[in-house]
């Protein structure tokens, strides 16, 4: 799935990013909203990664949907 086929989609998705990234609140999710800066955000800060290694789970996660 693209970027914006996720924003689109995001009720159906949020069940995959809770369970990949446990530390992400229902608030989290709510703010992040399907925006992928804002996922590759909260997924950097909750989880203690660097950006880049944020990004490349992020990205991951997209190429399996």
């Amino acid at each position: 799935m693209n970027r914006d086929q996720v924003k689109g989609n995001w009720n159906q998705v949020k069940g995959e990013v809770k369970r990949r990234w446990g530390k992400l609140s229902d608030d989290d999710l709510d703010v992040i909203g399907g925006e992928y800066d804002k996922l590759v955000g909260k997924v950097q800060e909750r989880h203690g990664l660097e950006r880049e290694q944020a990004k490349k789970e992020v990205d991951a996660l997209y190429d399996t949907l």
